[in-house]
């Protein structure tokens, strides 16, 4: 099966969630973020670097656990236009 080209907006939604995971990581490693949620720390830095637009849901609920950012709070920073505000504390 062929997988349909991401479009335009796709692959900035998932360089925005890259950007968010990668603010909402803050001082600690990818290493330590990786190992803590059962992600290599090659995904990882995939996803942070935007590479992997669209991540598998537990990856991602998996690095939001350990990030202590709640899902709907990704979903709603996602959501907002492009000139939206950062994850924010």
């Amino acid at each position: 099966m062929v997988r349909p080209p991401l479009s335009p907006e796709e692959r900035e939604r998932g360089r925005r969630l890259g950007a968010l995971l990668r603010a909402a990581r803050g001082e600690r490693s990818p290493a330590e973020v990786a190992a803590a949620s059962g992600v290599s720390p090659e995904a990882l830095r995939k996803i942070e670097s935007g590479r992997v637009p669209t991540p598998a849901f537990f990856t991602v609920a998996a690095l939001a656990r350990v990030l202590d950012v709640p899902l709907d709070r990704l979903v709603a920073e996602l959501s907002e236009p492009v000139a939206g505000r950062a994850l924010s504390a």
